[in-house]
């Protein structure tokens, strides 16, 4: 009875089963019979296949399959594998109604009776179009995520595992690292890092603060298989699991070698740019200031000479004391002229120099002045070059370097003096050139001291112990013979100055011989001297030691002045002129005098720190500050010449 009543509320089982089949929509439920024939068609089968009922029923199933499949006979092994093995499975592309393509998922079973006989299959199909085109793009996303990663030659992209192991390999990573794929995944990564750094743990610090910080950011030196290292700029990004747990991390690697290379010498250039506007700014400077110390110590040294002459013998103390100041003058004299050798503005007298009979010449001033704790020894090879240089220039240069030697050994050393020949040296122009090297066993200089070691007054040796101009004169005296100087050093080690000086062309070069200037004796005859000069003071002082040489002395405070005197007076024998003054310089001046009287004698008083190159050629010169001998002198010279 009950059987019966549930039977009546749910209807027959067929009406049942009919009922479930024709409510699913998103499969295709049919039935085949045992040859393929379709047998049965529900509402999903219509829905994405297209066929109504009437349509399909008593057709073929191998109709919904590809031509090619078709061909290959694939409906008929579908239903031979379903009846031998009890069930065929497969994906793969069928055909609708209107001959649009779909992706079918497919199962086929088969239906047998009772007695096992076979009475045909039952076929599910399921439209998964969509899916697969989502696993195509998927797909088709990872192969160009993979082509594009393995394209990329300027970074190491590559995985890491949560440990720290290679599990990826781009090619950009094999050309920077030098690994291929299979002799590097698996291996740690700390391998990239040097042997320095993997001792301090820096690798395992790159994981955990990725880990902790979800990111990692650094630039260092890292190891290529070869050995050789580069500079990286190295980025790790941690990537994790769903539920938060490390997955492991995507490590991107650029060799900035280069890149470090260039801005390296960019600031190297900009730091010698900047240093060659400082010393040029101080070269001016130190130029200018030495033109108007050497006026001052004109003026002291000319009326100190006068006072000298003038006082009586009898009175010591006061001739001691004017002796003191003109020794201090002197003095003064020699710091301008180191001055003016620092800023180039010196005039050197160059010529052919045999650089080993100079340091023989010298060699009794050089230990006398180093005193008996310092040993010198000399190298000079055989058949070395004469160098194009001012001799007297060269020996004070040799005396500075010999004495900054000297006060790097408080207990005592050896000081070598040497000379090889040298082609082509960075940084001067092509030829051949002379080192003459002077080193020192003494305490050296670190690199700080060093790089500032040629600055002017800077120095080490204490208040009132040294100007710190002896090596920027030495310097300055090298870049104007066309060389250079270059000083090597080290904490302990002793420093070793290199002075290169060009090599004298062959054709000028001849046997140095020791040739002493005839000095002119003073001329007797009085004459008539203009002297013209911008700075009361010197004029003034001038014009005393003039007249008291007995010469008479007209006085000019400017060009313009000493051309209205000399339209006035016809009878002036000589004139001696400043050279830096307003509106006209000496030079300028006696090229307008030699233009109407080219042999009126023109002397030209400068401390050749305001000569430009060129400038004033031809004319005799006076050093200031000049004695009233060194006056006389000169006068002498110009006249009888």
């Amino acid at each position: 009875m009950e059987h019966s009543e549930r039977f009546d509320a749910s209807g027959s089982n067929e009406g049942r089963f009919r009922m479930l089949i024709d409510a699913i929509t998103d499969y295709a439920i049919y039935m085949l019979d045992p040859d393929g024939t379709v047998t049965s068609w529900n509402p999903g089968a219509r829905r994405f296949k297209g066929y109504e009922e009437s349509e399909i029923i008593g057709e073929n199933f191998s109709r919904f399959y590809t031509e090619e499949d078709r061909k290959a006979g694939l409906p008929a092994h579908a239903l031979e594998v379903s009846e031998r093995e009890g069930k065929f499975e497969s994906e793969g592309w069928r055909v609708r109604k209107d001959g649009t393509k779909f992706w079918a998922y497919v199962v086929i079973d088969p239906i047998r009776d009772n007695a096992g006989r076979l009475i045909g299959f039952a076929k599910i199909t399921r439209d998964l179009t969509e899916r697969r085109q989502a696993e195509w793009a998927l797909r088709e996303s990872q192969e160009q995520f993979r082509l594009l990663v393995q394209g990329v030659t300027d970074y190491a992209i590559f995985l890491l595992s949560s440990k720290g192991y290679v599990s990826s390999w781009n090619s950009g990573a094999q050309r920077i690292k030098g690994y291929a794929p299979e002799e590097i995944i698996g291996q740690h990564f700390s391998r990239f890092y040097t042997e320095e750094d993997r001792q301090v743990g820096v690798p395992q610090e790159a994981l955990e603060i990725a880990t902790r910080e979800g990111r990692f950011e650094r630039e260092g030196w890292r190891v290529r298989k070869d050995g050789t290292q580069f500079f990286a700029h190295v980025l790790i990004d941690a990537i994790y699991n769903p539920d938060g747990s490390i997955f492991g991390f995507a490590k991107i690697t650029r060799d900035i070698t280069e890149r470090m290379n260039a801005a390296r010498s960019l600031e190297e250039a900009r730091e010698a740019l900047f240093q060659s506007q400082k010393m040029e700014a101080i070269g001016h400077l130190t130029g200018g200031v030495a033109h108007d110390f050497n006026n001052l110590l004109m003026a002291i040294q000319g009326s100190l000479e006068l006072l000298q002459r003038r006082l009586p013998r009898s009175d010591s103390k006061v001739a001691q004391l004017i002796d003191n100041a003109l020794q201090g003058t002197r003095r003064g004299a020699a710091l301008t002229q180191r001055m003016l050798a620092f800023a180039r503005r010196q005039e050197l007298k160059l010529a052919p120099l045999d650089v080993g009979d100079a340091v023989l010449r010298m060699a009794n001033l050089l230990q006398s002045s180093l005193g008996p704790s310092i040993r010198v020894e000399t190298h000079f090879p055989p058949e070395l070059p004469e160098v194009t240089a001012d001799a007297n220039q060269l020996e004070l240069a040799l005396l500075n370097l010999a004495i900054n030697g000297r006060d790097a050994m408080p207990k005592g050393g050896t000081i070598t003096i040497g000379a090889t020949k040298q082609a082509d040296v960075p940084g001067l122009k092509a030829g051949n050139y002379l080192c003459v090297s002077v080193a020192d066993t003494g305490t050296g200089m670190d690199e700080e001291t060093l790089k500032r070691a040629t600055e002017p007054f800077f120095t080490t040796k204490g208040v009132g112990k040294g100007t710190g101009l002896g090596l920027p004169m030495v310097h300055g005296m090298a870049e104007q013979s066309g060389g250079k100087l270059r000083l090597k050093s080290r904490l302990g080690e002793g420093t070793t100055a290199e002075l290169y000086l060009p090599v004298a062309p062959r054709e000028t070069a001849q046997p140095t011989q020791s040739i002493k200037t005839q000095i002119p004796s003073p001329i007797n005859k009085k004459l008539a001297i203009l002297t013209v000069d911008d700075d009361p003071l010197v004029a003034l002082n001038t014009s005393a030691l003039l007249e008291e040489l007995g010469h008479t002395v007209y006085s000019a405070p400017s060009a313009l002045h000493a051309l209205d005197i000399l339209r006035r007076e016809k009878k002036i024998d000589l004139m001696i002129t400043d050279q830096l003054m307003p509106d006209m310089t000496g030079s300028e001046l006696a090229s307008r005098i030699r233009a109407e009287n080219s042999h009126m004698p023109i002397i030209l008083a400068t401390g050749y720190a305001e000569l430009a190159p060129g400038e004033g050629q031809g004319l005799p010169r006076l050093a200031k500050p000049f004695s009233q001998r060194e006056l006389a002198e000169a006068i002498a010279r110009a006249v009888t010449s």
